[in-house]
Formats: C-alpha cells, structure tokens, sequence
C-alpha cells in the first residue's frame, strides 16, 4: 500500500495543493518498505487526484483540502485524511498504528493558504 503525505520541508501541509510535495511511503504488513519524495506538479484544478493515482497512492495525508478535492479523490480510490498535522515520519507511524484519524475538516479559504488545518 501506497500513502501520500502532503509534505512542506519533511511536516504536514496545512492545504495539500500548496505543498512542496509528496513524501510517499509504501507500507507493507505495518512497516515502512520505502520512502520517498515526489515534488509537487502544480496546483491546477482536478489534477492532484489522478498524479497521485498514478504514484499508486491509496491515501492522501494531508492538513487541510477543499471540499472538491476530497470528492475528486474519493472518485479516484484514494482515500482522504484530512487534520494532520506535524513531522511526516510521526503521522505515518500515527496511521500504521491506527490511531490517525480524519477529522473531515474542509478547507474553504484559499486566500489563507497554509491556515486551512487550524
């Protein structure tokens, strides 16, 4: 399993399309097999969600996403987490434990990029 993590110099993104990119970690049996980093394509509308289908991710971890990203992923079978927040490496080891949950806090400002998890 593939998961993305919206990713801003190795934290969590508070608004997954302005990050520098995606720290990708593939998980297998709940330990790590591989990290690495993807930057960020550009923030253009409905593109996020397919680049990532093609990363292979199952999951997007990400601070705060607006409400048609969210959907825009749903329909790509990648699912959303939303509310995260500090060092990459502590969030993936929070979902491997199960503990990371969404909190389904959707972003609505965009003028007020990087507040959008607050």
């Amino acid at each position: 399993m593939k998961v993305a993590v919206a990713s801003d110099k190795n934290v969590v993104s508070g608004h997954f399309g302005h990050c520098e990119g995606f720290t990708i970690y593939e998980i297998e049996n709940v330990e790590i097999k591989d990290k690495s980093f993807v930057a960020n394509p550009g923030h253009k509308p409905g593109y996020l969600p397919v680049f990532l289908k093609e990363q292979k991710a199952e999951v997007i971890i990400a601070g705060g996403m607006g409400e048609t990203a969210q959907d825009l992923f749903a329909e790509n079978g990648i699912e959303v987490i939303v509310g995260a927040q500090g060092n990459v490496d502590d969030v993936i080891q929070q979902y491997i434990a199960g503990i990371l949950k969404s909190t389904g806090s959707v972003c609505t400002e965009h003028a007020h990029e990087g507040h959008c998890n607050d």
